[in-house]
């Protein structure tokens, strides 16, 4: 395989335009798409005429606006490219109108309240900023989606807008210091995606996974990860079959696919690309995450997206590094040989620490959902406490400026490994900390909390946005200086002062952190419900409508889609477990116990002095278990029945505080019953069988 000659093969990237577009447009692109400047509509027609007949020429033969509306994952209708000539027969046509404007239903798309049912128009908008591609014999072309009234129905709008925010700011500041060689700031994105493969046919004999996406029923096999023998092991064949296939079909489409390996939990994998502009990089984790389940049935497999797949083994979660850089190449966080002395980049770097301090409760809503609420703050995923780590010699560096003293940096040093045979390695000043929320890794920020389903453009827009809030306080201050770097220096001492309290280097896992947090006055809200009940907070809503990213009526409709989502999953999962455990689990169980009591009696009945011992205590506990399941069926039927009538605020209410705990005791009285009855009579496969299924 030339991986050079097919990366980017079905993208109309630079290459493909130069090939297909006069000098002129191909320039005007690059400005839009680099610069952030509007496209002439006049241009529209020339670009569709050559889109195309790129197309074609590889074989398409429809189009589709590609879309994300708020359902996180992606929306396309498709059209061909025929037209009637008038005599009978069919010519290819595609209009600069047709690429510009597409017109779906918005009344059949999560709109939180912006749309009633009877409101059906809506309007997809080509955003020139991502490039267009071919998937399946289709031209997908990057669109925006917004309501007839022009309100924002899709996750990418408030991201490009968030993305013209920071950019402003970011200027804003870099004028300040006399960088008059910029011209645009450039928010970079990398997303690592972490998921589950297992064996289609044992897939496709749980109906937990087939409806829900994980297990709602399963006792915890002998062996699951305890040796950490899977973690960077040896990739099984099947695996790297699959991998090399999802690798190629990434790159044809421009994805920057570069580490992959296995991730810590049996099964368990990780795919991360190279970083790159956050809206075109929240497209291609959309086309990874499809990708990856398309290609997984192809090699006779399935993977599994949900947060927490099984029980008491590591969920998956999406870590995306974030950073910003100047088109003169020059990243705002790096902080260079002294970060002391490096005063653009104390500003910037502070500047996101007041920012994750300031908007901590909007950056957990961003990654709030039902799923993510079951791996958040087990020991696999930060808690849902908000904290950043910045490593010993940042910290080191911000103590010295708060307090005015001199800091001297220690010098590199080199890891000795004690084979005389191996280099020294430059040691890094600093660890990391894979606890940690939100890290500092060198020139860049981790975000941690993100769970393997979601879609990477919600964080992205709270933290550009909430970045860009800070910026303009700066911006604000500074521009009216009459002493710059008296006040600059101020700032920065400043922000360190009063937002300490956010930063913390330790164990992010355990309870003392918990209790410590609690007495700064950080935020630990656990829960979807917990989280949502903050997203319209005035501090929020100003945060998104002064910088002219979110409407209050847009960051509402958001809140309500939420919530009625996390409901909507909850009680499917409910109904899952309870079609499952009444129609096949209870019925099984109860075959055991009639066998198990038909063998006591049949051995008293050959001579009473045969020991039935283990037939009468299992019978025994299996009655008792079967017994607390059945309160548990009744507990979660009246829960359900509880949320279903409730209005859509206090449906979230008793979601979590009734159905989910009845499933809990319901889920905790089956497995329970899983351990000590018959393999044979289990409707179900094991975790065993699951997680070990793929070799």
């Amino acid at each position: 395989m030339d991986i050079t000659a097919i990366f980017g093969s079905m993208v109309f990237d630079e290459k493909a335009m130069r090939q297909y577009l006069p000098s002129e447009v191909v320039n005007a692109m690059q400005n839009v798409q680099k610069l952030g400047e509007r496209l002439d509509p006049e241009l529209a027609d020339t670009v569709a005429t050559a889109m195309k007949d790129w197309a074609i020429a590889k074989g398409a033969t429809h189009y589709s606006h590609w879309f994300q509306p708020m359902t996180g994952t992606t929306a396309e209708k498709h059209d061909s490219f025929i037209m009637p000539d008038g005599h009978g027969g069919v010519i290819t046509a595609f209009s600069g109108k047709e690429l510009i404007k597409g017109e779906p239903d918005a009344s059949s798309l999560p709109s939180g309240g912006l749309r009633a049912t009877f409101e059906a128009r809506g309007y997809t908008a080509w955003d020139p900023t991502s490039f267009a591609f071919i998937k399946d014999k289709t031209l997908y072309i990057p669109t925006a989606f917004c309501a007839y009234g022009g309100e924002s129905l899709d996750k990418k709008t408030p991201l490009l807008r968030s993305m013209e925010a920071l950019q402003k700011q970011a200027m804003r500041i870099l004028k300040l210091f006399g960088n008059e060689d910029v011209s645009g700031v450039r928010i970079n994105v990398g997303a690592e995606q972490e998921y589950f493969l297992i064996d289609e046919k044992e897939y496709s004999r749980r109906p937990d996974l087939i409806i829900s996406g994980h297990t709602l029923f399963g006792a915890n096999a002998p062996k699951g990860q305890e040796l950490d023998d899977h973690y960077f092991g040896n990739i099984k064949p099947c695996v790297k079959q699959f991998m090399e296939e999802l690798d190629e079909e990434l790159w044809k489409l421009g994805v920057l696919a570069k580490t992959e390996h296995n991730e810590t939990a049996p099964g368990q994998h990780e795919l991360a690309p190279v970083y790159t502009t956050v809206n075109v990089a929240c497209d291609h984790n959309q086309l990874m995450m499809e990708l990856m389940q398309n290609i997984a049935r192809r090699h006779g497999m399935v993977c599994l997206l949900h947060e927490k797949p099984f029980s008491g083994i590591n969920g998956s979660g999406k870590h995306i590094n974030w950073s910003m850089s100047t088109d003169t190449g020059v990243n705002l966080l790096s902080p260079g040989d002294t970060p002391y002395t490096n005063a653009q980049f104390l500003l910037f770097l502070t500047a996101v620490i007041r920012a994750v301090d300031d908007y901590q409760d909007a950056l957990r809503i961003s990654v709030a959902s039902a799923g993510n609420d079951n791996r958040l703050g087990a020991c696999e995923a930060p808690p849902a406490i908000l904290s950043v780590y910045i490593g010993d010699e940042l910290t080191k560096v911000l103590e010295a400026i708060e307090s005015e003293k001199d800091y001297s940096a220690g010098q590199k040093e080199l890891l000795r490994v004690g084979v005389h045979a191996l280099p020294r390695i430059p040691k890094d000043t600093t660890d990391r900390n894979r606890t940690s929320p939100f890290a500092f890794t060198g020139n860049k920020f981790e975000f941690r909390m993100l769970g393997s389903s979601a879609s990477i453009s919600d964080s992205c827009t709270v933290i550009n946005t909430a970045v860009a809030q800070e910026l303009k306080r700066y911006a604000d201050a500074l521009e009216i200086s009459r002493s710059f770097e008296a006040d600059l220096h101020e700032i920065i001492a400043d922000t360190v002062a009063n937002h300490r309290r956010i930063l913390f280097g330790g164990n992010c896992y355990g309870a003392e952190w918990e209790a410590r947090a609690a007495e700064l006055g950080l935020s630990n809200l656990k829960t979807t419900p917990d989280a949502l009940s903050h997203m319209c907070d005035r501090k929020n809503i100003e945060l998104f409508t002064s910088n002219g990213v979110l409407t209050e009526v847009e960051l509402r409709s958001r809140c309500e889609i939420m919530l009625d989502n996390y409901c909507k999953i909850t009680l499917i999962d409910a109904l899952t477990m309870l079609q499952m455990a009444k129609t096949q689990i209870m019925p099984a169980i109860n075959r055991y116990i009639g066998d198990l009591a038909d063998t006591a009696i049949k051995l008293r009945t050959v001579d009473a002095k045969l020991d039935s011992s283990y037939q009468s205590e299992t019978l025994a506990t299996l009655c008792d278990l079967a017994s607390k399941a059945t309160k548990a069926i009744a507990e979660l039927e009246a829960s359900v029945s509880e949320a279903h009538a409730a209005t859509k605020q206090s449906s979230a209410s008793v979601c979590r505080d009734r159905v989910l705990p009845a499933m809990h005791k319901l889920r905790a009285a089956i497995d329970a019953s899983q351990k000590i009855t018959d393999k044979q009579y289990w409707p179900y496969p094991g975790y065993d069988e699951l997680m070990l299924s793929v070799r």
